[in-house]
């Protein structure tokens, strides 16, 4: 199996705590594995309930996809859900406070340096970029998401059907919106389409030697989870696109079905990807909604 012969960086489950709006029972599982491709792990998440100090219960869930280096998406793992919580107005205009974050966390990236460098004393920018899709289950019945680039979030409802929760931010499909601030998109034989010959995705954090010519504007949608009907929401899944390049939503979905502890569910959705062929960074967050 090819899942086997992969290196697992990071796995782990947990839970909302017992005081979740209306009961509901909330588990979370991940699973993070380095591809074959030549660079270290780029992939990075988050999977964490935190109670606020007004009393709100918020989930956070997120995968970034770093490209170029995982400076970014490193970065983006530290602060962006606290720059999203501490937006004014994220509890009245949500998705406006979204986009507000999203943007100026995206002007830190861009003008932030790292620590300095202990070999050489010098400090230098931060590398690359990366995707973001990003969920917050607020109180256990409101679902945000929000993301940028190709990373994608998944919902399955309980009669087991898929429905995509992101925009996959591909070039040809915002062709028009590159070239309008100066860009070109490439289309070369054998490989996938490029911003400026470069980035495979139109909208990223950081890349800032084009940064002129892609957004960091995401897409966002709200949602009510808490039904328990045939359209309510039974899971989530948050992955990186080492599993959407060989994998529909709905043989995502279906492997995750079969596997009640999120972890193996998450787990499962990898090992399925690797034993497809992908060679990408692997990182998969399971919600389940009980």
């Amino acid at each position: 199996m090819a899942s086997s012969q992969q290196a697992v960086r990071e796995t782990g489950r947990g839970r909302a705590a017992p005081s979740s709006a209306g009961g509901r029972k909330v588990t979370f599982g991940y699973h993070l594995v380095e591809g074959k491709m030549p660079h270290g792990m780029e992939d990075r998440h988050v999977a964490e309930f935190r109670r606020l100090d007004d009393g709100n219960e918020v989930g956070l869930f997120a995968v970034f996809d770093g490209h170029s280096g995982a400076d970014v998406a490193t970065y983006l793992r530290e602060h962006l859900f606290d720059n999203i919580l501490r937006e004014p107005g994220f509890w009245t205009d949500t998705m406006a406070a979204i986009r507000r974050a999203y943007h100026r966390t995206d002007r830190k990236v861009l003008r932030t340096t790292t620590e300095t460098e202990e070999d050489d004393g010098e400090e230098r920018r931060r590398r690359g970029g990366s995707t973001a899709v990003t969920a917050i289950l607020i109180n256990g019945e409101t679902l945000v998401v929000a993301n940028v680039g190709d990373s994608r979030a998944v919902a399955c409802d309980r009669a087991g059907r898929a429905r995509q929760l992101s925009v996959d931010h591909e070039p040809l499909r915002e062709r028009d919106a590159v070239e309008s601030r100066g860009g070109f998109v490439t289309e070369i034989h054998g490989d996938v389409p490029r911003v400026d010959a470069q980035l495979a995705m139109s909208r990223a954090f950081g890349d800032q030697q084009i940064k002129e010519h892609i957004s960091s504007d995401p897409d966002v949608t709200i949602e009510d989870v808490g039904g328990d009907g045939d359209g309510g929401t039974e899971f989530v899944v948050l992955a990186s696109d080492g599993v959407w390049t060989v994998m529909s939503n709905q043989e995502a979905v279906d492997a995750v079905r079969g596997t009640a502890d999120a972890r193996k569910a998450a787990a499962e959705v990898v090992g399925e990807a690797l034993d497809r062929g992908s060679k990408d960074d692997i990182a998969c967050v399971v919600v389940r909604l009980h």
